[in-house]
Formats: structure tokens, C-alpha cells, sequence
């Protein structure tokens, strides 16, 4: 009976999204031109909207999907606890049923009540993956050509601003505002009543518009038909509407990464996945059984030896997958009469990164260069592990004595994670301690829970990771490379490496470091205690 009320409630609701004709300024002497569907006139609509100002209704019209549950849910679990996300999504059925504006108020009291306001950082570091995922690439084509932007939204603006603003270059976004309290979320927004501002005041007080005043017959809305709703008051100065359907929404591809207005590098948050009330579900079962995993995998890779290790982890459901051999890239596995250590270099993907390398060579005895790690880690870790100081000359005699011992060393340069296709700034230490190193290429596959994170518990990466259903390692090794410098500086040498593995993996190079993906998504340096 449930299922069928479901059913029946979501036919009614997509049968009364469908393409008609409307007229804004119902009362107002302006006549305004047939709204247009996109799906059926797009290229109509890329043609005049050049030069034009465009009010775009974010969930309405901008993403593919209206649904607004999966970014609430993101700011429950991300910016609050599995607890807070288990809540929202047990009231998801009673809030399915009430009007938008009321179901917006009970989702944004569960996921904001409480939450200090200076430490809520899911809208810039979580939310911008998952939003422009959600993109529809027919929407954007015509988006992007409009000489302004204004993105109005019925989430608050502090979810969808740094996504709007930073990647999609809007120049203003329109959305409710929390009440804050000492400095704490309430969980209430203001009323919209409350802001008495005209487009054009907005519009002027934005940078991109500064000085401009507004010129009314040039301003064209997109949005979504839905009787549930009425639409945004800066509708109101359209002279033009684009109506789109959920119809025809159903329809749209995903807008590709290379057509991002600017590349998204970093994002932060544990949910790999968009958190649908059925898929979050599925998470919250799969915990209980995920929990059991991981220390049964834990114990497996701490406690055997490499080669059974790997036998037991691919009977759990880990997958490794080896591109290239050790041994097809010349790299002698066993040699007990080396007189000095190989060095690795590698890319860095997550903590598991030198243990993953030491299993593939069957080596326990390879040692892992770390430069922040909890205690935790540490201990667990099943193979030998030496913290770093970011001190240059501590740090590069410490490895130079390692490998002068004869001990091989897994460093990875970019001293942080990244999850997407990019490679950060190689530090050059490494190139000062061997003649020859042996790069490494590392991807990474978890469709459930992210391995690494900027802001959380930094102890949990490994268990996160190893949560997953079907945690995958992808493992190349090049052929080694020699770094005699022959006058050549050793940043050169440094990012001809990074190159080398950059080419391998298909991604792309950036000279970004570790302090600029921590101060954007954790407001710090990237410091750990070593107290856990």
C-alpha cells in the first residue's frame, strides 16, 4: 500500500510538469514572448541569449534532477553524523507529502540545528562535487552564453553559493538565509518577505555588474512548471520564460567534466555516491556488515604474511589489479646483496598507497614516508612507517640513511591526496636521494565511502576505505628513471617525473600543493595531531 501511494504521488506530480504557455507579468502592460521548452527549441534559445541577463532556477531548471533530498543529506551525514542522516531519511516519507516550502523547513531544521556556523564548510567542499554532477550539459550550453548570471535556489544560499559562484560563474545567487544564534545554526531560515531588494539592486551590488543598471527586456528566466510551488519574485521582471519539464529533464546527459567553467580539484566529505533515499539506505544496511569487514580485512593485512594477505582480501572482495609487473619494468623484487635502497615514487591517492606497492612486491620490509599520520594509522599499519618534519634537511638525511641501510622507500611527492584526475606539485626532496627511482602509478576505485578527508577524522581513512563493498587498486610500475641532474634543476627533474606518471595515468598536472587544498576545504595547514 505504501509503495503505491509512492507511485501514485510521484505520477501525479511528474503528469503536471508539462510544457505551457504563461505570462509573468499577469496585470503589467509588458506582453511577454510563449515560454520556450528547451528540449524542443534549444537552439532558439542559445541564439538570443547572448548578451542577455538569465534568472535560473537551480533545482528547478539548472539540474538535472529536482530533488533537493541528496544535498540535505550530504549536509547531515558530512557536517553532522550518521545519526543526524539517519534521522532525515527515516522522516523522508512524511515530508515527501508536504508542501515544498514546509519540507524544505523540516530538512533544513534536521541537517542545520546546532551546526557552528564557522565550521560548516559542506557548501564549498562537499556539495560542489555532487551539484555539478547533477549539471544538465543542454542547460549549461545555453546558461553559459548569457552576458549575466543570477542562480535563484530554495536551499539556502550558503549550500549552493560556492558552487554557483566559483565554478559555474554565476554572478549573483539568490537563496534563503539561516538564522544564526551565538554562532550556531538554528535550523530556521529567514523569510524571503524580508529581503525587499529589486533585481536591480542585486545586480548592481554584485562585481560583475557594478555600475550596470538593469535593462528589463533583456532578462530571460529559465524554470521548471510546478503547481506546488509558486516561482521566485525575480521571475517577475522576465520578459521571457524557458519552460522546462521534468519530461524532458529525464533526457539530459550529465555535464562533462571538461566543460566545467573551472576544474573541480578538491572536495572533501565521505559519500562517494549521491545519497538518494534508496541508495543512503542501502549505506545504512551495508554498515553493520561493512564494520565486521574491515577488521577482518585489517587483521588479515597486519597479521600474514603479503602473499596470503592478498589471497584472503580478494576472497573479501578486494580487487587489485597490477597494469605492469615489478618485474616487466625491470625492478629486481629480491636482492639480498644490494648495497643501497630502491627508492618508489608515486602518486598519492590514499593512505593504503605504500601498502598496496609493498604487497604487489611482496615485500614487508618496504618503508612507507609519511608527513602527517594519526597514531592509529601508525599503528596498524603493516608495514614500517617513518614520519617527516617538513624540516628539508632532517627529513632528507633521515631517508638518505634508510636507503643507504638498504632499505627501499615509498615516497609520494605531493605530500596530500586528490581525488580526480590531477596531479599536485611534486616537492623535490626525493630527486636529492638516489641517482634512479622507480615511479609508481596509483588509481583508486570505492563507490561507496571516500578513503581520505581534509576536515574529519583523518584516523578513519583507512577504515572508510576499507568499508567499501569492492575497495579497488590499480597498480603500474614504470620503467625506472634516472635522475642525474647533469646542471638541470631539480624542480625540473622533479616534474619530469610527475609527468612521466601524470602521462601513464591520463591526468593532468597542476602546480597546486598541500596548503592550497587544505585552506580551501579545511580552513588549515593540514597539521594532525599524533595524539590518536
Amino acid at each position: 500500500m505504501v509503495t503505491m501511494a509512492f507511485f501514485e504521488s510521484f505520477l501525479e506530480l511528474f503528469s503536471s510538469h508539462r510544457c505551457r504557455r504563461e505570462n509573468p507579468h499577469r496585470g503589467d502592460r509588458r506582453q511577454s514572448k510563449p515560454p520556450q521548452a528547451i528540449g524542443y527549441n534549444r537552439h532558439a534559445a542559445l541564439s538570443h541569449l547572448e548578451g542577455k541577463t538569465l534568472v535560473v532556477d537551480v533545482e528547478g531548471a539548472l539540474l538535472r534532477s529536482s530533488s533537493t533530498f541528496p544535498y540535505f543529506m550530504l549536509v547531515a551525514v558530512e557536517s553532522g553524523s550518521l545519526l543526524r542522516g539517519l534521522l532525515l531519511l527515516l522522516l523522508h516519507p512524511l515530508v515527501h507529502f508536504l508542501r515544498r516550502d514546509a519540507a524544505l523547513r523540516v530538512m533544513v531544521l534536521l541537517c542545520f540545528a546546532g551546526i557552528r556556523e564557522a565550521e560548516f564548510r559542506a557548501g564549498r567542499a562537499v556539495l560542489p562535487k555532487r551539484l555539478l554532477a547533477d549539471v544538465g550539459k543542454e542547460v549549461w550550453e545555453a546558461a553559459r552564453r548569457a552576458r549575466r548570471k543570477v542562480c535563484v535556489s530554495a536551499m539556502p544560499r550558503a549550500m549552493v553559493e560556492a558552487t554557483a559562484k566559483e565554478y559555474l560563474g554565476a554572478d549573483v545567487v539568490v537563496g534563503r538565509e539561516l538564522s544564526v544564534f551565538r554562532g550556531y545554526y538554528t535550523g530556521l531560515m529567514q523569510e524571503e518577505a524580508d529581503d525587499h531588494r529589486s533585481l536591480d539592486e542585486i545586480l548592481t551590488g554584485a562585481s560583475a555588474g557594478a555600475g550596470e543598471e538593469l535593462d528589463e527586456g533583456n532578462v530571460v528566466g529559465f524554470r521548471s512548471h510546478n503547481k506546488y510551488s509558486p516561482p521566485h519574485r525575480f521571475f517577475s521582471y522576465c520578459k521571457e520564460i524557458l519552460i522546462v519539464t521534468e519530461a524532458e529533464k529525464k533526457h539530459w546527459q550529465a555535464l562533462p567534466r571538461e566543460d566545467y567553467p573551472k576544474p573541480l580539484i578538491f572536495h572533501d566529505g565521505r559519500l562517494a555516491f549521491q545519497p538518494t533515499p534508496l541508495a543512503t539506505l542501502a549505506m545504512l544496511l551495508w554498515l553493520p556488515f561493512a564494520i565486521f569487514l574491515t577488521v577482518f580485512r585489517i587483521f588479515a593485512f597486519v597479521t600474514l604474511p603479503p602473499e596470503l594477505a592478498l589471497l584472503i582480501g580478494a576472497s573479501s572482495g578486494m580487487f587489485i589489479r597490477v597494469i605492469r609487473s615489478p618485474q616487466e619494468s625491470g625492478v629486481v623484487v629480491k636482492d639480498d646483496d644490494k648495497a643501497h635502497g630502491k627508492l618508489y615514487v608515486c602518486n598519492h591517492r590514499t593512505l593504503l598507497d605504500p601498502c598496496y606497492i609493498s604487497s604487489v612486491l611482496l615485500n614487508n620490509m618496504v618503508v612507507a614516508t609519511v608527513y602527517s599520520v594519526s597514531r592509529v594509522s601508525e599503528v596498524l599499519s603493516p608495514i614500517k612507517t617513518i614520519k617527516l618534519t617538513r624540516e628539508k634537511e632532517r627529513d632528507r638525511e633521515e631517508m638518505a640513511r634508510l636507503l643507504r641501510r638498504g632499505e627501499d622507500l615509498v615516497v609520494c611527492p605531493e605530500g596530500t591526496t586528490c581525488r580526480e584526475p590531477y596531479m599536485l606539485r611534486f616537492s623535490p626532496l626525493f630527486v636529492e636521494l638516489a641517482d634512479e627511482v622507480f615511479p609508481v602509478a596509483l588509481t583508486v576505485g570505492g563507490r561507496m565511502f571516500y578513503g581520505t578527508t581534509a576536515a574529519g577524522a583523518k584516523w578513519l581513512d583507512s577504515f572508510y576505505f576499507l568499508m567499501n563493498p569492492r575497495p579497488e587498486y590499480r597498480v603500474e610500475f614504470l620503467p625506472k628513471m634516472s635522475l642525474s641532474l647533469a646542471g638541470e634543476d631539480r624542480c625540473k627533474v622533479a616534474n619530469r617525473v610527475q609527468r612521466e606518471i601524470a602521462a601513464a595515468l591520463g591526468y593532468q598536472c597542476t602546480m597546486l600543493t598541500r596548503r592550497d587544498k587544505y585552506m580551501l576545504l579545511a580552513g588549515n595547514e593540514g597539521s594532525v595531531k599524533s595524539s590518536k
